[in-house]
């Protein structure tokens, strides 16, 4: 039975979620649709521009993400601490970049007076427009919105999108590069630099330019930074060097290519070590994390830890968690 989304959720356990939306019936929404011998390669790039600017509005940072032919991926991360921190004002204004609003925040915004009993009413809508901007159903709903409104002036193509929350730096190492591998396991790439809409492809190139690529300031702006191994006090990113996580990257995806296979037990990424994963475990991981795990992923520990915040009487998935984590 599908979960509501309140309980797959939940800030207090973690701020990581891994997202996938597909389109229903697998209708082609990018790629090449070889029924049809239609292109709709185009759209890959909507996506993609779209779910960056989008990630701008939003308090949610993106970790990772890759776009494919009727499916797309995206790690979010949850920033409440910042969306908490905007003034009014800015709610308002982000909220405007991203719908009409109402009679009130428009008058607002325009300079206009706003008796006591309006300007009450619209407090009431700054806090729930707050709180929707750093929803990841509001995030993904806004995107999947945008997308099938330009895909359907060629088309009638909508999708749906479920979530895994991601309970400890395990998992979401994992999901990280299983996201970021897509194209690899799909032949549509040779390697991680040249994997087209992957958020690899973008840090990758960045990197090669940085004269520190492992530093915060010098990465991809628009995508969530690494800040390096966990640490007090800990900076706000994704708990990994960047150069590890583009090696153990790397290393995975010479792996899952069919001509690459002997290498690995060959210089196996110190990541890896470091994280606690065997080889074996990475690779089922890497290859079938979606159909290894359901909705929350991490170690035992960490599911047994965070089973109270998502109100459930069982932990759910827990015999691959203890498995594999």
């Amino acid at each position: 039975m599908t979960k509501p989304r309140k309980q797959l959720v939940s800030l207090e356990a973690t701020p990581y979620y891994h997202c996938i939306s597909r389109c229903v019936r697998r209708a082609f929404l990018c790629g090449h649709d070889k029924q049809s011998d239609t292109s709709y390669e185009h759209r890959r790039a909507w996506l993609e521009e779209e779910l960056i600017k989008q990630a701008q509005v939003f308090a949610i940072d993106i970790a990772a993400y890759a776009i494919m032919s009727n499916h797309y991926h995206v790690v979010l991360h949850i920033n409440s601490k910042q969306a908490k921190d905007w003034a009014d004002k800015e709610v308002i204004d982000r909220w405007h970049m991203l719908y009409q609003g109402n009679q009130f925040s428009q008058r607002y915004r325009r300079g206009d007076a706003l008796s006591n009993a309006e300007q009450a009413k619209l407090s009431e809508y700054v806090e729930l427009w707050r709180e929707r901007l750093h929803s990841i159903s509001w995030f993904m709903r806004r995107l999947n919105e945008t997308i099938a409104r330009q895909a359907n002036i060629e088309d009638q193509c909508t999708g749906r999108f479920k979530s895994q929350a991601l309970l400890d730096e395990k998992a979401l190492a994992a999901c990280m590069a299983y996201v970021d591998l897509n194209s690899i396991r799909a032949n549509m790439a040779k390697t991680p630099e040249t994997s087209h809409h992957t958020s690899v492809k973008h840090r990758s190139k960045k990197a090669k330019t940085a004269q520190n690529p492992n530093h915060p300031k010098q990465q991809v702006k628009a995508l969530m930074p690494f800040v390096g191994n966990p640490r007090q006090p800990m900076p706000d990113g994704l708990p990994f060097r960047l150069t590890d996580y583009l090696e153990l990257v790397d290393w995975t995806g010479c792996i899952i290519r069919k001509d690459k296979r002997g290498a690995i037990h060959k210089s196996i990424p110190p990541v890896l070590d470091r994280l606690g994963i065997s080889v074996d475990n990475w690779m089922t991981m890497a290859n079938e994390f979606e159909k290894t795990f359901k909705g929350f992923v991490g170690s035992s520990e960490s599911l047994t830890k965070n089973i109270e915040y998502f109100n459930l009487e069982r932990r759910v998935g827990l015999r691959s968690c203890r498995q594999y984590l």
